[in-house]
This record gives structure tokens, C-alpha cells and sequence, in this order.
């Protein structure tokens, strides 16, 4: 199925029922009186995360939904019965704004988690309601509210624990393969990956963590170069991102460095508070260098970009390296959230 990651659609709410306007007629009661009933809500339209989605596609045909009109008061002194409301799924990680306005109305990140997007018009009055010491037979009612409608911009963004970073040809796509049973496109040209990648690393039992694997970068991505921002935001849930660095590029000419600092400038570009998460620093393609050159080759691009962060040489090939980065990231991730436990029981 073709991944999607924004979609447009419509939604209405239904409309309240109107008010009747009628009178008590019964045997021996020549004077009953008004008994108008008032008119159902008009069903509403929710959003519901639903963790068995992972795309937007099913959008690509069905982009209006409409809720049912609540139904009309009736003699009796009877309500009209309330619309039925509308639920359509979304995968989880699903943005939700005003196309018009562009408020932000929610953010489903949960299971099953709702968001009313657009609420039923309540039902209008019966005459019963009009009745007074001065009007005891009282016609008027008043008519249903008109349910909402609205334009919305649905925008999924993945929810992942890691993100792979990198030019196009890193070595993505077969580090995620490596280390997960996710199965991305691998070939030997730019841009083999065309939308994002889930995968679950197992290190062990009860202790496993979700990897995206983000199309390749490059320079101007943030201005919609290549495949731009529209990627870029896929990475903004993360908690750590996994720099991915071509250890010997197909083009002679690019320097490993120039492609990390290109990169950390497209992310500053894009998100500053992006930008500033905990980047690790994974030499791809280790196998590709000749044993005894490996540490010195690492040592000198670590060195010319002052990294400060960890750095893990691997080979996703042969898989030299990936049990580690891959305990590395677990315990990392691990520590991050037992803080977050200890901040929240501290509040």
C-alpha cells in the first residue's frame, strides 16, 4: 500500500432536530395543551486513533463524512431521537488541523484515543416550552442548530523511539534490516527509500525499542529540496536520532564531515529544538575500509567535526557493531525514561 502522510477531508455534523408544535387531544381533556417535544441532537464527528493503521491511504477515495440529523420532536411531549455519530479511524501519530483556520485541534498519539472534530447542532424547542399564564396555546417552536462542518489537514507523523539520519545511500535502510525484521527497499541508487520505515529492535526479551528509517537528506531538504520537509517532520517524535555517515561515499568528492555539517544545518534550519536532540554519530559501511585503517579513518572524521556525542563504527553488511549500538540505545533509552517516571511522581 502506498504510504501517505497528509490528506485533506470534510467532515459535518448533523444538524438538530426541530421542535414539534402540537397539542394534547384526548377523550374528556378538551383543553391538554401544548405537548410539542423538542428535536434530537444531531450526531457528531470523532477521530479515533487506531494503532492497526500506519497510513493515510484509505483517504485517498472517502474524504467526506457526514453525521445523521437528529430527528424531529414529536407529540407527546417526545424528543426526537439524537443523530448517529461518526467515528473514522486514524493511525496513530495522526495531527489533526483547521484547514481554514489552522488551529491546531488535537493530537491522537494513543490507541483508541478520540477527538470530537466537529459537534452535532442541538435540537430545537417544542411548543411545550412556550407555554405562559398569558399564551396557554403557544405555536411557536424553534428550529434545530446546524452541525458544525469543517476542513481538516490530517498529518501523520511516526511515532518511533530512534531515527535514522543521513544523505541518500548511507546505509538506512540496511541498518534497519539488520537490526529489526522491518524490510525496506535497498539498491544501489539515490533515494531507494520513499516514505518511512517502522521497525521493532529486540534486544532481549521485554526490552525492545521502535526504529524509523527517514528517506535520505539532502542539502536545501528544509526548502523542500529533494524529498524536503515533508520528511523531516517524521523525526520531530523521536527521542534519539542515529546520524547515519557514508564511511566511503560512491561520489570521491563528498567528504563524510561536509554531509554531517550539511545535514545538522538542514535540522537547525527546520527545527531548532530539533536540531539540538541527542544525535549519536554511526559510521556505516565499516567493511568497505581495511581493518587496520578503521580506527584511524574514525578517529580523523571524529576529530574534523569535534563530535562530542557517542560515536559507533558498524557495518551493516556483516552486522560488526549493531548488537552494541543497539544495547547502547536500549539503556539510553531506558535511563530517559525512568526520568521521566521520577519527574512525574515528583509533581
Amino acid at each position: 500500500m502506498k504510504f501517505v502522510d497528509e490528506v485533506s477531508i470534510t467532515v459535518q455534523a448533523g444538524d438538530g432536530g426541530n421542535g414539534s408544535a402540537s397539542f394534547r387531544r384526548e377523550k374528556f381533556i378538551p383543553f391538554g395543551g401544548p405537548d410539542g417535544g423538542d428535536g434530537g441532537r444531531g450526531g457528531g464527528v470523532y477521530l479515533e486513533a487506531d494503532e492497526g493503521l500506519n497510513t493515510l491511504a484509505d483517504f485517498r477515495h472517502a474524504r467526506a463524512f457526514r453525521a445523521e440529523r437528529g430527528q424531529n420532536g414529536m407529540s407527546r411531549q417526545k424528543t426526537g431521537r439524537s443523530g448517529e455519530d461518526v467515528v473514522v479511524a486514524v493511525p496513530v501519530g495522526t495531527v489533526v488541523r483547521d484547514e481554514d483556520t489552522g488551529e491546531d485541534l488535537g493530537d491522537l498519539v494513543r490507541h483508541r484515543q478520540r477527538l470530537l472534530v466537529a459537534a452535532g447542532g442541538s435540537g430545537g424547542l417544542g411548543n411545550l416550552h412556550f407555554k405562559s399564564s398569558t399564551n396557554r396555546a403557544p405555536r411557536q417552536t424553534t428550529s434545530g442548530k446546524p452541525g458544525e462542518q469543517r476542513r481538516l489537514r490530517l498529518e501523520l507523523k511516526v511515532l518511533a523511539d530512534v531515527g535514522l539520519l543521513g544523505m541518500p545511500n548511507a546505509g538506512k535502510s540496511t541498518l534497519i534490516r539488520s537490526i529489526s525484521a522491518a524490510r525496506p527497499k535497498v539498491a544501489d541508487y539515490p533515494f531507494t527509500t520513499l516514505h518511512p520505515h517502522l521497525g521493532v529492535v529486540v534486544v532481549e526479551s521485554h526490552r525492545s525499542f521502535v526504529v524509523a528509517d527517514i528517506p535520505g537528506l539532502i542539502g536545501g531538504a528544509a526548502e523542500g529540496a529533494g524529498l524536503g520537509m515533508r520528511f523531516l517532520k517524521h523525526l520531530s517524535r523521536t527521542r534519539l536520532l542515529l546520524h547515519v555517515v557514508d564511511a566511503i561515499p560512491e561520489d570521491p568528492d563528498r567528504d563524510p564531515v561536509d554531509d554531517v555539517l550539511a545535514l545538522l544545518a538542514e535540522l537547525q534550519s527546520f527545527s531548532p529544538e530539533l536540531a539540538a536532540r541527542e544525535r549519536w554519530l554511526v559510521i556505516n559501511k565499516l567493511d568497505l575500509l581495511a581493518p587496520e585503517d578503521r580506527a584511524a579513518w574514525v578517529d580523523d572524521v571524529v576529530q574534523r567535526l569535534q563530535w562530542q556525542g557517542p560515536v559507533y563504527p558498524v557495518s551493516a553488511v556483516t552486522g560488526e557493531g549493531t548488537r552494541a549500538l543497539c544495547q547502547a540505545v536500549m539503556s539510553w533509552l531506558e535511563a530517559q525514561r525512568q526520568e521521566e517516571r521520577e519527574r512525574a511522581a515528583a509533581q
